[in-house]
């Protein structure tokens, strides 16, 4: 990283929060293919990093939970026979978090679909909180065992089914399916049935596909390695929380949950790649 000035490094990062594609990059900022990928890989690891540690003790009352997919390396039925059923290789989710009024994203994952992702997901949101909250999730049944082990019952939890119509024909297919009804189902404590939603928490699926090439659909530009994608995810997720100014909020959620107290700039995301060197050399105050 000594061969690229803070300048290109800000162009780039700059370019790719903007849901460019590492190529588009290239191309927009003469900084070399390697490089970009290099950066992307540091700066995400470094921004994974700083949200673990500033993203605690957290004064969020309602919480909306969710995943979402992509894929790796390959689509799952086309996963080489050697690699079947290796993390990285397919089917990737994404799991996140979302602060129904400060919108702040505490907390993300990304890993398969399972129970103990769920679980380890479920458990570093939790260690995140200063007290009791409301938290809705879909139907997916693995938060049922997840969330009981990370909160007990310290947590008003309920779930929103929606109930799917015919699936569509033709090239909708690739669309979801016609929601005919949704049904409320409280798991845990006394949830409040009026504000039991994951709309924030769905809207932001869509500011992630728009945000980060690699979730865009019917495309060529997903990951290739997982590492690469959970750096994407990382960097994306320090913009979104600390450098977007929300719309509605007039602020960014990291001001809002009172993390920050200022908006940051692309260059104060980038200087955590010094600030994490520091920290692996010993050398920060």
């Amino acid at each position: 990283m000594n061969r690229i000035t803070t300048e290109d490094r800000v162009r780039v990062v700059a370019s790719l929060v903007e849901g460019n594609s590492i190529r588009s990059t290239v191309r927009m900022t003469g900084v070399a293919k390697n490089t970009v990928a290099k950066l992307l890989l540091d700066l995400g690891r470094a921004c994974a990093g700083f949200q673990d540690r500033a993203l605690r003790n957290l004064l969020c009352q309602r919480l909306q939970c969710d995943e979402i997919w992509s894929f790796c390396y390959s689509k799952q039925k086309n996963v080489p026979r050697e690699h079947r059923g290796e993390f990285g290789y397919g089917d990737v989710w994404t799991w996140t978090a979302l602060d129904a009024d400060t919108k702040l994203v505490p907390a993300w994952l990304v890993s398969d679909r399972s129970t103990g992702a769920a679980t380890e997901f479920m458990q570093s949101l939790a260690a995140r909180l200063r007290h009791r909250v409301q938290l809705t999730t879909d139907g997916h049944r693995a938060y049922l065992w997840a969330v009981e082990i990370a909160f007990g019952e310290r947590i008003d939890f309920a779930q929103l089914v929606k109930l799917y119509g015919n699936e569509r024909p033709g090239e909708a297919r690739y669309s979801p399916g016609f929601v005919t009804g949704t049904r409320t189902m409280p798991v845990t404590g006394n949830p409040n049935r009026s504000e039991v939603s994951t709309s924030f928490v769905e809207r932001q699926n869509l500011t992630m596909r728009m945000s980060m090439r690699r979730f865009t659909r019917l495309t060529n530009a997903f990951s290739k390695k997982v590492e690469n994608h959970a750096a994407a995810v990382a960097l994306h997720f320090m913009h979104y929380n600390f450098a977007r100014v929300h719309q509605t909020l007039k602020r960014t959620p990291a001001m809002a949950a009172g993390v920050a107290d200022h908006v940051w700039s692309i260059a104060e995301i980038v200087e955590l790649l010094d600030q994490r060197s520091e920290i692996r050399t010993g050398t920060a105050n």
